[in-house]
């Protein structure tokens, strides 16, 4: 069965074809409500969520399914010791879809290759989160009418947010965009992700630490949290957390149209009176969030996606080779064939969570 583990899984024509379905669900929800009776949504949430947990729990009973899982590893047999391939081939057993929120990087993919049910990615470490990117692409559809000949700026924590990696990554099949990167040395993009998606696909670019002198040129601003839960060390994490703070006083440098998105939950980035500022549209994106969870679990469980729709091009590597990253699941679960993608200029990453390998 296909799964969907990274935005990319996903073509352009198949994003289009979701979006529009989502539109068509806005307007007549009631043709959809029966279409997954009798089907079985199975939440895996490794780690604590509210709106990914609840949105694909609500997306699944609204299309007349019915939802099984847990909320809490610690409920789970993973607090006794098993592995993520072990616990996909158990529920792969109870229900018709996973989707898996997981701690660590790679995780959701382990899960696809060991089940035979579609598994839905729904944030893996500070890795990907493609259905947060397709709820931020209705949301820009909306707002603007388009996803070409738009600016872009990804504010606060580059490295470890999995939104803006995967934002970005759709971004770049589209036309006329442009993406500016704010943030602080300490939490830039990683540049794996700007070589291999921006400047790849020639997308024009310009990186700054100043939220300010960005702003009048953005037509979307899409803010982020610093997320404490990433660090390794808390007093970095201290250091930088007040990074970037979107207050009344910046808002008045940017255009009158400029929409600003988050994928939630805010700590203190953006100010509550910006709430009720027209171009916040941060719980817009919660409800459009929703909508495409419900148009993706249609989809993967349409009758035409018997089979994998994107095969992962990868190569076993060498006995003893492995990922130094501390958070792919790879380095957790050593019982996992350690498999590398070949990227630019022949550079070799590891196949679960894209860190670059080197022997």
């Amino acid at each position: 069965m296909r799964s969907v583990i990274d935005i990319l899984d996903l073509s352009v024509s198949e994003i289009d074809e979701l979006i529009a379905t989502a539109c068509n669900m806005i307007e007549s929800p009631e043709k959809y409500s029966e279409l997954c009776r009798g089907k079985k949504l199975a939440t895996l949430f490794f780690e604590p969520s509210t709106r990914t947990r609840l949105s694909f729990e609500a997306a699944m009973l609204e299309l007349g399914g019915s939802v099984i899982g847990f909320s809490d590893a610690k409920s789970s047999s993973a607090a006794k010791g098993e592995t993520v391939a072990d616990t996909a081939r158990v529920v792969n057993c109870y229900a018709d879809i996973i989707a898996m929120r997981h701690p660590l990087e790679g995780a959701p993919l382990v899960a696809s290759l060991n089940a035979s049910i579609p598994v839905i990615n729904a944030g893996d470490g500070g890795h990907a989160h493609p259905t947060q990117t397709l709820a931020d692409l209705l949301t820009i559809y909306r707002e603007k009418g388009r996803l070409n000949d738009l600016t872009i700026g990804f504010c606060g924590d580059l490295k470890y947010g999995r939104p803006v990696h995967s934002l970005i990554s759709a971004l770049s099949r589209y036309t006329g965009i442009k993406i500016v990167l704010i943030s602080p040395p300490e939490l830039a993009l990683p540049e794996y992700t700007k070589k291999e998606v921006i400047i790849r696909n020639d997308i024009p670019f310009e990186e700054t630490s100043s939220l300010e002198k960005a702003l009048p040129e953005l037509d979307i601003l899409y803010m982020t949290r610093v997320q404490g839960e990433r660090f390794e060390d808390q007093a970095e994490y201290e250091r930088l957390k007040g990074s970037y703070i979107l207050d009344l006083e910046k808002m008045s440098l940017a255009k009158k149209d400029m929409s600003v998105l988050h994928p939630l939950p805010r700590v203190d980035e953006i100010t509550c009176d910006i709430d009720s500022d027209p171009r916040a549209c941060y719980f817009k994106q919660v409800a459009n969030g929703k909508i495409m969870r419900k148009a993706l679990i249609a989809k993967l469980l349409s009758a035409e996606n018997v089979h994998c729709g994107n095969e992962r091009s990868a190569e076993f590597l060498p006995k003893g080779v492995c990922c130094s990253n501390p958070r792919c699941i790879s380095s957790v679960e050593r019982g996992l064939t350690q498999l590398a993608v070949i990227g630019e200029n022949g550079a070799k990453r590891c196949a679960y969570c894209e860190a670059e390998i080197n022997f």
